[in-house]
């Protein structure tokens, strides 16, 4: 065996065994000293790092982001200038499951991308659905606990769940893709990712667009039904990662058409829906999606935990040419995401290879855990601190400010509390289903509701028959043919917009 290698700590020392461990003699105890077996029982317990919150359960390939359009009338972004290829890794995931949930559960996917651009990283974090159950991040940490466990029973309350969407009728539009066919794709290669909320592009004029992000995929939708899931599930529950891992080793390499819906920014003010809503879609017929180009996933990570567990995708994470907008659940997000990953994974979760941008950086950050990049990275010793001095030292580019947002509207407007219309847009929705779609649609909702207390029942009915009375009707029915159920003696009314 000379010709391999010497297997060592992780301090570099040979092992001269590592096949048993040394004791006081042939039947004595372990002695202390082994400090070989010290770091390996000591490093085998520090293996897992917590979990994701939510998206816990993921997928991840590595890409490239092709431009084929030009867009320089819109942004000076440069890896959204025409021609332009930018290195690129996506994860996918569920919200609601663990770690180790099944992969064919009906819940939303997750649709994160990170772009390696030579002016830094750009995340673009998405789901597969163009909408949210909220307008407000006051409200995210209450939804999510929803989907999680009990506290006392630590199983998934459909209790739960219901009685806060029949709370919260902002909801109604994203619970009816949830349960529609969109609910359960095959696999990730077959579902349509969204940047849904609404970001900004800005231009070397000055101008500022609002813009929404459309990744179309080109392999077509294709879902699986309740029962097809759960049977496949008793078959495996990595079918997603066995897909995209598969198809991908063998060259089939996936592919998403790229498209952007864009208005005008002063447009924001007399738009007869709140643009800032991530309740709310932008009509295609008002704002259509425009293709600028796509991208490819073709190369699969060399080790799982190290590249797509410890990936850290933050939309606080944007280069110059793309901004933000008074999207409120964004607004959260930009310090929500970021903050996860530094509890998650550490201080210096940003100098992690698979999180580490592929151009220069520069920057006053120093000491705290996990500083395993060679101290600051100002370049010199001596700058630690800015203003300063220091010759060579980094210093701030005004050229890349963005320009001042120029809404001029009432600001009472965007007012999210009040005067909200959550049910035009679920019912028309609703309308392009065929009779096949909508029967699906009553019978997911149906068996989602099983032993949910009849009052709460009978609050989201009364939330589906003001988006359409065939909606309201057609889950009371598929109730009655799945539970038995019948009105309930409570009169719910539906809860009023917050």
């Amino acid at each position: 065996m000379s010709d391999r290698p010497r297997l060592t700590t992780t301090a570099g020392a040979p092992v001269p065994s590592n096949q048993y461990s040394l004791t006081a003699g042939a039947r004595g105890p372990i002695l202390l000293e082994d400090y070989q077996l010290m770091e390996k029982i000591a490093h085998h317990n520090r293996e897992r790092i917590p979990e994701r919150i939510v998206h816990a359960k993921g997928w991840g390939a590595y890409g490239e982001l092709h431009i084929t359009e030009d867009l320089s009338r819109y942004t000076i972004a440069k890896a959204l200038q025409k021609g332009k290829v930018t290195p690129m890794l996506a994860r996918f995931s569920t919200v609601a499951g663990e770690l180790g949930a099944a992969d064919h559960e009906r819940d939303v996917r997750g649709f994160s991308l990170k772009f390696y651009t030579e002016e830094g990283n750009w995340d673009l974090v998405g789901n597969n659905t163009p909408v949210f159950f909220i307008r407000d991040p006051m409200k995210f940490a209450d939804f999510i606990h929803t989907q999680k466990r009990h506290p006392k029973t630590n199983l998934r309350s459909a209790t739960a769940m219901w009685d806060w969407w029949s709370l919260s009728p902002e909801s109604l539009h994203q619970v009816t893709i949830l349960m529609s066919d969109r609910g359960l794709p095959i696999d990730p290669m077959h579902m349509n990712g969204y940047g849904s909320h609404t970001y900004s592009l800005w231009n070397d004029r000055g101008e500022r667009y609002w813009v929404k992000f459309h990744f179309k995929t080109q392999q077509g939708h294709k879902f699986f039904t309740n029962e097809e899931g759960e049977a496949l599930i008793g078959k495996t529950r990595e079918g997603y990662q066995e897909a995209l891992f598969g198809g991908i080793e063998r060259g089939e390499f996936p592919r998403w058409t790229v498209q952007l819906q864009i208005m005008p920014e002063l447009e924001a003010d007399k738009c007869p829906f709140d643009p800032f809503d991530l309740t709310k879609v932008w009509p295609h017929s008002m704002y259509p999606c425009i293709d600028v180009g796509y991208f490819e996933l073709n190369r699969n990570a060399e080790n799982y935990f190290a590249e797509i567990e410890q990936a850290a995708f933050s939309p606080s994470n944007k280069v110059p040419g793309v901004g933000y907008s008074p999207d409120r659940v964004l607004q959260g997000r930009l310090f929500a995401y970021a903050d996860a990953h530094r509890y998650r994974l550490g201080t210096h979760y940003e100098a992690l290879p698979v999180n580490a941008p592929k151009c220069p950086v520069h920057n006053y950050v120093k000491d705290g855990a996990m500083n395993f990049f060679g101290g600051i990275t100002s370049g010199n010793p001596d700058a630690y601190y800015e203003p300063n001095s220091v010759a060579g030292s980094p210093a701030e580019v005004p050229t890349v400010a963005e320009p001042p947002l120029r809404i001029t509207g009432d600001a009472s407007r965007y007012n999210h509390r009040e005067g909200n219309d959550d049910y035009s847009q679920p019912r028309a929705l609703f309308n392009l289903f065929d009779a096949g779609q909508k029967a699906r649609l009553f019978s997911n909702i149906a068996a989602a509701m099983g032993g949910v207390p009849g009052e709460i029942v009978e609050r989201q009915l009364a939330h589906f028959k003001l988006a359409h009375p065939d909606y309201e009707a057609g889950v009371r029915a598929a109730l009655e043919k799945q539970h038995g159920y019948k009105v309930d003696t409570v009169s719910a009314q539906p809860a009023a917009a917050e």
